[in-house]
């Protein structure tokens, strides 16, 4: 319907046709409507603008208001609902029950008119992408392009996190989270958590075709297969595993819908905050979802969440006993330190280990430590920055678990009064220094454990030139210093001249020196006497 109150307005500021047409959208059949109707009535500019809706109404009748109440309104509703749970149900089947309705009063619409009346009614209602797809049938999984930050509080350095997002397009109900990687180990943990968040399976999953879902058996060859770890993913969890089609992006029209969400709705909200650890990320994550499953009302007036539990939850398969676990067997071996070091991770065992040869079990969760089958211990499994230590006190010796704690400044002052006061000293500068004391572990550890640990003089030695100097220590600092100091010691020793042959009187100088020299009378004296 024209907005002929715009019309009037523009007509009775002397615009032409062309420039009406324009602003309002209208036909120039409406213009010259509304201009005769001015004419008629003799209105003015005053009195168009002070019109209330019904009297413009009145003025300009709608006809085809009319004839549209001598028609018997369809059920919508009721058609969508059929829809929904009959995916053979069809609009001609709609039809011909409307048709047949006999509590319908009036004319009834022809078909091509009726199809046209749902059309508007799926638009406004946001029931169109529900229609295409059935309850419980199909997750739709892919990674979301941009990505978040979790910054390291120690370092400040800053670690990309890749966001995982799953949706059943059906109700649109969405799973999201986040991983420092997108390898196998993180795409398999994610559809068990997207599994756990849904309390069910549906019977396909729909991934795009990531090196973690498909590969090629051969180079060159065009079909892909499901990789095998992801198939017993499939297998445990009673799913199959369907790819996106290549170049076919309607098979994944729902995934990109989610991941434009997540991306707007989740990154978008959280990308000017600062974390320091994945878990908090993750936790604030896990709250822009919620928000958008249970929040935010669809054109319906219902949420996400409230469509899943009322039409699709009861459709999912039920989940197995036990969540699926990718698990990893490796040998490491027991550093001199305690330590077993996986993924550039530090994990503690008693140190009656150090040196021997231990079994590792790895999960996305946990590392179990056996000594052949007999458990040692288990520690979360650390993630995000390289380097980190996950040390239980009770692995330590007496000697280190008298003191206040690993890494810590006691300790490595403790370990420094065996080299000497200049050691501890320097080390002292170096942890005040931090602003954070935990920087300069680091620093405290490679002097201690590299620079000192075959010469404990020399480390003494070159802490005390280094205080003399009043320098800042530091690692490459002392470095150097040690460096000059093995240089003075190798250096070449000065050339010491060889003794003078020339024949010289002897005085009572040379006699106090104990160098005696024979005179030629000598030589003369034993010769005569030989005669």
């Amino acid at each position: 319907m024209a907005d002929y109150k715009a019309i009037m307005t523009l007509a009775l500021q002397g615009s032409s046709y062309d420039e009406i047409v324009a602003v309002v959208g209208c036909s120039r059949r409406d213009v010259a409507r509304v201009k005769k109707t001015i004419t008629a009535y003799g209105i003015t500019a005053g009195q168009a603008a002070s019109m209330t809706p019904v009297e413009i109404a009145g003025m300009f009748p709608d006809g085809r208001q009319r004839v549209s109440e001598d028609y018997a309104q369809p059920d919508f509703d009721r058609v969508v609902a059929s829809m929904r749970h009959n995916r053979h149900f069809t609009l001609q089947q709609g039809w011909a029950k409307y048709l047949a309705d006999p509590s319908l009063r009036g004319k009834k619409y022809g078909y091509s008119q009726y199809c046209a009346l749902f059309a508007d009614y799926a638009r406004v209602t946001d029931v169109v992408a529900t229609l295409h797809h059935e309850p419980g049938r199909a997750m739709l999984v892919d990674w979301a392009g941009d990505t978040l930050e979790v910054v390291d509080a120690v370092t400040g350095e800053a670690t990309k996190i890749y966001l995982f997002v799953a949706v059943l397009p059906y109700s649109g109900v969405l799973y999201a989270f986040g991983f420092t990687d997108m390898r196998s180990p993180s795409w398999i943990a994610a559809h068990v958590g997207a599994f756990t968040l849904f309390g069910g399976v549906t019977q396909l999953v729909v991934p795009d075709n990531p090196a973690t879902a498909t590969h090629r058996q051969k180079k060159d060859e065009s079909a892909r297969v499901i990789n095998a770890r992801y198939q017993q993913l499939a297998d445990h969890y009673g799913t199959g595993i369907v790819p996106a089609r290549v170049n076919r992006p309607r098979d994944k029209a729902a995934a990109e819908a989610a991941v434009k969400v997540v991306n707007t709705r989740v990154i978008g909200y959280l990308a000017e905050e600062i974390f320091t650890t994945v878990e908090d990320l993750n936790a604030a994550i896990t709250e822009r979802v919620d928000e958008i499953n249970h929040g935010m009302p669809r054109a319906d007036g219902t949420t996400r969440w409230e469509r899943f539990e009322a039409e699709e939850a009861h459709m999912l398969q039920p989940l197995p006993a036990d969540a699926f676990e990718e698990v990893t067997w490796k040998q490491l071996k027991v550093g001199r330190n305690y330590h077993i070091s996986c993924d550039s991770q530090y994990y503690s065992v008693p140190y009656t280990y150090a040196g021997q040869l231990l079994r590792v079990r790895l999960t996305a969760a946990m590392v179990t430590i056996f000594d052949g089958d007999q458990l040692v211990c288990e520690h979360r499994r650390k993630s995000g920055r390289k380097g980190q230590y996950s040390t239980e006190l009770a692995h330590a010796p007496k000697r280190h678990q008298n003191i206040d704690g690993l890494w810590s400044k006691q300790w490595f002052l403790d370990r420094a009064r065996g080299f000497g006061p200049a050691t501890v000293e320097v080390i002292d500068q170096i942890l005040e220094r931090h602003q954070i004391e935990a920087q300069g572990y680091l620093d405290c550890q490679n002097i201690l454990g590299t620079l000192g640990r075959r010469n404990k003089q020399r480390l003494e030695a070159a802490c005390q030139v280094l205080l003399n100097q009043q320098g800042l220590g530091s690692y490459s600092t002392i470095k150097r210093i040690i460096a000059g100091l093995d240089s003075d010691a190798k250096a070449q020793q000065p050339v010491t001249p060889a003794a003078r042959t020339a024949k010289t009187t002897t005085t009572d100088a040379d006699a106090g020196s104990g160098v005696q020299v024979r005179s030629a009378d000598h030589y003369t004296r034993s010769h005569k006497a030989g005669a």
